[in-house]
């Protein structure tokens, strides 16, 4: 019998953080599955650390990335050149993951060839259009073409029932990102002592990229954090501030040359997990962080009014702060104050896996004729 074809497609640093512990464990399953990757990078460098730490050599490589690339070109980019892998490869079954556009297009492109479409990370929702933008048209997009829906969690399958999909094609499967947070921190644990952070101060990490957060929203943010290392001098903060003009101008404007406040290039991924490990505290408004720092013990702060992984909120390992200067400030103040509430929070049950998602998915995979 014939190999199931599984093209795998994505193209940034998110992306492949959980795409790939799949691919790893597709790799596993040669006897019944033949693994082809494809990336788009939309994201370059920061894509590039991630494949080298999991050892993943794409088949494809479509570098799409350009300095200051819209969504127009971008959407346009991925979709054409998708086009033509797609119909090299002639895959079983195309496989995509949440929300960014590289998914979205990459789904429809697929979609046009009339091959299956496997959602990783399916049923997310904010049901906002605009928030976050452009992300949850995507997702809801992606998930309208897809075949096999790919849930992390019952509020992920939930929400994929509402939009009419039927109960046949959803898997509930746990989120890969912890599969892959696990694996990286047992397997390339990575010190942080380059950071020359003090070990006598409570370290808090803060990463900010969204585009919704542009502009006030990410200068609010930075408010926040001069006004909280004014008042605690026990603290330090720690920022990887994302490559985006528009998060580097302001963040450097009203950060930089700050006293305990070091703002850095983006991480590796291993050193980013150590780095999480290590940190007291941490604000974010990335979605992965909110389902990763949660299995290292550590209270989120999302930056952010919404969240499409509302889960972890009910579950009290995350709270959502926005980018109101006066909220920021005064959550991590009680979570440094008050212990209690340090491990309400800290001590919370992460709702998202048990670092099993991939084997639950290739699973499924094996079974398609």
């Amino acid at each position: 019998m014939a190999k199931v074809k599984v093209l795998t497609i994505f193209g940034t640093r998110p992306e492949a953080i959980k795409m790939a512990p799949l691919v790893k464990e597709i790799e596993k399953n040669s006897d019944k599955l033949e693994s082809i990757v494809c990336v788009t990078a939309q994201h370059r460098e920061m894509l590039d650390q991630v494949l080298e730490l999991f050892n993943i050599k794409p088949d494809f490589d479509l570098n799409i990335m350009k300095e200051n690339q819209n969504l127009w070109s971008l959407t346009s980019d991925v979709l054409l050149k998708t086009k033509d892998v797609i119909e090299k490869v002639l895959p079983d079954v195309v496989l995509v993951h949440g929300d960014t556009t590289t998914s979205m297009a990459a789904a429809l492109s697929a979609f046009y060839a009339k091959i299956p479409v496997g959602h990783v990370e399916a049923g997310l929702r904010t049901f906002d259009k605009y928030y976050p933008f452009p992300e949850e048209i995507n997702r809801v997009f992606t998930d309208s073409v897809c075949t096999y829906h790919f849930a992390p969690t019952d509020k992920s399958c939930e929400n994929l029932i509402k939009s009419q999909i039927p109960k046949e094609n959803i898997y509930k499967t746990g989120n890969t990102v912890i599969d892959a947070l696990l694996y990286t921190v047992k397997n390339h644990p990575s010190n942080v002592e380059g950071l020359n952070l003090n070990p006598n101060l409570k370290t808090i990490l803060l990463t900010s990229h969204r585009r919704e957060n542009f502009g006030e929203p990410i200068r609010n943010i930075c408010k926040a954090v001069l006004k909280l290392v004014e008042n605690n001098k026990d603290i330090e903060f720690v920022y990887p501030v994302h490559p985006n003009p528009n998060v580097q101008k302001p963040v450097y404007e009203l950060l930089e040359n700050k006293e305990r406040i070091h703002l850095i290039k983006p991480l590796e991924y291993a050193q980013f997990c150590s780095l999480m490990k290590k940190a007291h505290i941490i604000l974010t408004d990335s979605g992965g962080v909110q389902e990763e720092a949660p299995s290292l013990g550590k209270p989120v702060l999302v930056l952010r009014d919404t969240t499409e992984r509302p889960e972890a909120v009910d579950f009290g390992t995350v709270k959502l702060v926005g980018t109101d200067i006066n909220k920021i400030i005064s959550t991590v103040q009680l979570l440094l104050n008050d212990i209690n509430e340090y491990k309400k929070m800290s001590e919370a049950i992460n709702p998202y896996g048990d670092g099993l998602a991939s084997k639950r998915i290739v699973e499924v995979l094996r079974k398609i004729n």
